[in-house]
Parts: C-alpha cells; sequence; structure tokens
C-alpha cells in the first residue's frame, strides 16, 4: 500500500501506531528517486499491507524534511508508534531494501507478545505460556515467541528449551537471549551432576551457586557466582563470569537482581 502524503500527522505519526510506515522522501527533479520509488512501491505492494509505503514530496514539505532531518534525497524513515526509528539515503538495489527491511520492521504478533513478555518479568509464567503457545500454533517459526517458549521451558524441560533454539546462530536477533538459555541449561546439567567438577579451591562455593541457579535462587547464585570470580577467576573454564551474564540477560537489564549484582559482578573481574 502506498499513499501521497497530505498531511503528514494522519498519513504517517498517526498510522504508525497501527502499522509500520515507510516514508520516502522523494522530489521530482531527483534522478535516484525515481530509481528508487518504484523498487519501494513494488516491495510496499508485495508486502500486502503488512507495511505502509508514504511518499513525501520535499518541494512541497519542505518543512519536513527539514523537521526529520533530511540533507539528502532519496531518504527513506521507518515509523513505528509515531516515532522515525531507522533510516537509509540513496537508492539501494532491492536486495538491500529488502535487508533493511527484515531488520527493522517489527515481526507478527507484537503486541501479544510484548503482552507475554511482561506476564514472564511479573512473575505469571503461566499466562506467559498460554500466550506464547498461541502465537507459535499461528506463526511456528516466530523468533521472539521461540525465544520466550524456551525461557519459559528452561527450568521444567531445559532439554527442549535449548531444542527450540538449535538451528540458531549468532547473527540473529536478540542471540545474548539465546546464548542466556543455553549457557543456564547447563548451568542446570551441572547442578545435577556436581561430582562431575573439576578440583580447586572455588569447587565447593561453586558448586553451592550452581545449586542456588537451578532452584531460582538468582539472589544466592549471583553472590556466590560473583565470590568465585573474587576467588578463582578461571575456574571451570569461566564459569562463574559466564553464569552471570547468562542470568542477567535471562532476568532483564532492569531486573531488581541485576540492578543489585551489576556493580559486584563488574568489579570482581576488574
Amino acid at each position: 500500500m502506498a499513499v501521497d502524503v497530505q498531511d503528514f500527522q494522519r498519513d504517517v505519526l498517526d498510522r504508525s501506531h497501527d502499522r509500520p510506515v515507510v516514508v520516502d522522501f522523494w522530489a521530482a527533479w531527483c534522478g535516484p528517486c525515481r530509481i528508487l520509488g518504484p523498487v519501494l512501491e513494488r516491495l510496499a505492494e508485495q508486502a500486502q499491507g503488512g507495511w505502509i509505503l508514504a511518499k513525501v514530496d520535499t518541494e512541497i514539505f519542505p518543512h519536513i524534511a527539514e523537521q526529520y532531518g533530511v540533507r539528502g534525497i532519496p531518504n527513506v524513515k521507518l515509523f513505528l508508534e509515531g516515532k522515525p526509528v531507522a533510516e537509509f539515503t540513496g537508492a539501494l538495489p532491492e536486495a538491500s531494501i529488502r535487508q533493511w527491511l527484515e531488520k527493522h520492521l517489527p515481526g507478527k504478533f507484537v503486541r501479544e507478545l510484548e503482552h507475554a513478555e511482561a506476564l514472564f518479568v511479573s512473575g505469571n509464567e503461566q499466562g506467559a505460556r498460554a500466550t506464547v503457545d498461541d502465537v507459535l500454533a499461528k506463526d511456528p517459526g516466530n523468533l521472539r515467541a521461540r525465544i520466550l517458549a524456551a525461557q519459559l521451558l528452561l527450568f521444567s524441560d531445559p532439554d527442549r528449551a535449548t531444542t527450540l533454539l538449535e538451528d540458531l546462530e549468532e547473527h540473529v536477533d536478540n542471540f545474548e537471549k539465546i546464548d542466556s538459555v543455553r549457557t543456564l541449561a547447563a548451568i542446570l546439567s551441572k547442578a545435577s551432576n556436581p561430582d562431575g567438577l573439576p578440583e580447586g579451591t572455588a569447587r565447593v562455593l561453586y558448586a553451592s551457586a550452581l545449586q542456588a541457579a537451578a532452584r531460582r535462587d538468582f539472589d544466592a547464585a549471583l553472590a556466590a557466582f560473583i565470590e568465585v570470580i573474587r576467588t578463582d577467576r578461571h575456574y571451570d573454564h569461566d564459569g562463574s563470569r559466564k553464569a552471570c551474564i547468562a542470568i542477567f540477560k535471562y532476568l532483564g537489564e532492569g531486573h531488581e537482581l541485576t540492578l543489585k549484582h551489576r556493580r559486584d559482578f563488574s568489579g570482581a573481574l576488574y
């Protein structure tokens, strides 16, 4: 879907609260604009309403172009929730534009997954699981849903949690969360087999940290892992550092326990 903007507030800002709006800042005298325009229109048509293409003639609306920092055209900006969140300048090849769209457009079921993530953070895992299961039934390949499902399954079925993520590599979005699930699954395995831990002065303390993590007492686990870092930084192949990072990513950077232990963690390292 493509529209020639007449009212920027209505056609771009207001609409971007309902679906993504890709804005093409162009002018009739601009040769590269005439090359880029049809490509964007074709991609918008192929998107079948997944996003809207809004064309802004900078000769008619120079104040809008100036307001949004357009210094060269063609300039393309993506608007979400009334704000520009990504842009590029110049007549890029179609393949590059597709990659840009794939990187910056929000995935399907964004609102549902934001709700599920909020439920997860608040401790309502049953509600989060119901929402995630519903999304995955409709869109089995949804990366955000797969990651959240793995987080929800981690402590009840770690093998299944890691299986959900087994084909995902470092180039995908949110890989740090994927890596945290894998690291925590390994921690659970070690917690169930403490006799297999390497010898060393930190062995007993490290085992207690693993046990605390396994029972989801992350406050005690982080405190113990940090103490291991102070005692024997490289015990179990730097296992305590990796465990702390995995727990921080699992809980989220804004979680009270992450905030509580971050400074001590950094201090132990440096």
